[in-house]
């Protein structure tokens, strides 16, 4: 990796989260850029908090806050890491694109806590290209005995932008206990439109244009089936035009209750 480039932690952290992004922390892609970009996602039930790494430069962390040069040389780039890391169900970053250079990597979700720490949980090699989008889930359900969990590297092929009152959605399937599943999103009226068509584990679904606004959303296995995860009065709010988002799927499948950690719930990650 270009080391100048991604000098330290903190720089590419705030270079992800200042330059790219408007007042109100939406980030902004209108034009091509130089670079690789991807985003990290620790869905994993009941995975341990973990920093994302590609091959050995650590991506994602969370600061303590607390570093008191010069007694530590790290108060003068990246600062003290925390040891929480992104806990399970939480995006890295906030939920914003990194900057990379493009090539060919490892990436891995390791155990950001003191015991174990470093520990890779998940791993996927994939080649990033540039000018392209990328988002890497650590996914499925964790295996505390073996202390691995699943993961797959997805290009986010970012739709052409829209009119000014048009938003571009997706699903992402990361629930590892289901069937292949269609999102649906219920307007005012209470009538439901697809996102494209089923998602399988593991998969992305294609970006569909609706209507800027707030809607009910549904996951079914089939157009009449029972609803598997709903999720009610999701924003998708239009701004200038061309937003698009992502919404996946976590969980266990098997758990009924509403209100365990662990149950299918549905995320909702602005792609730009």
């Amino acid at each position: 990796m270009n080391r100048n480039r991604n000098r330290t932690l903190a720089a590419l952290l705030v270079a992800a989260a200042l330059t790219g992004c408007s007042g109100d922390g939406v980030q902004q892609i209108t034009a091509p850029t130089a670079g690789a970009f991807v985003k990290f996602f620790n869905f994993a039930v009941g995975a341990p908090g973990v920093d994302f790494y590609a091959n050995e430069q650590k991506i994602t962390a969370v600061s303590t806050g607390g570093c008191t040069p010069p007694n530590n040389p790290a108060c003068l780039t990246t600062g003290l890491p925390s040891t929480t890391g992104v806990a399970s169900g939480s995006a890295g970053n906030g939920g914003l694109y990194n900057e990379i250079v493009p090539g060919q990597y490892t990436f891995q979700g390791r155990i950001a806590a003191a015991t174990d720490n470093g520990l890779a949980i998940s791993s996927v090699a994939g080649a990033l290209a540039d000018g392209k989008y990328y988002s890497y889930y650590t996914s499925g359900i964790y295996d505390a005995a073996t202390k691995k969990a699943d993961a797959f590297l997805i290009e986010d092929v970012l739709p052409t932008s829209t009119g000014p009152s048009i938003v571009n959605v997706r699903f992402v399937n990361a629930i590892s206990n289901s069937t292949p599943m269609t999102l649906f999103v219920k307007d005012s009226a209470g009538v439901e439109h697809p996102i494209g068509g089923a998602v399988p584990y593991k998969t992305a679904g294609a970006f569909a244009a609706i209507p800027g606004g707030t809607y009910d959303l549904v996951v079914r296995a089939g157009s009449t089936a029972a609803a598997l995860i709903s999720r009610a009065a999701v924003s998708f709010p239009a701004l200038s035009g061309g937003r698009a988002f992502t919404v996946a799927a976590r969980g266990d499948m098997t758990v009924t209750s509403t209100t365990a950690a662990n149950r299918p719930q549905l995320d909702n990650t602005a792609n730009r």
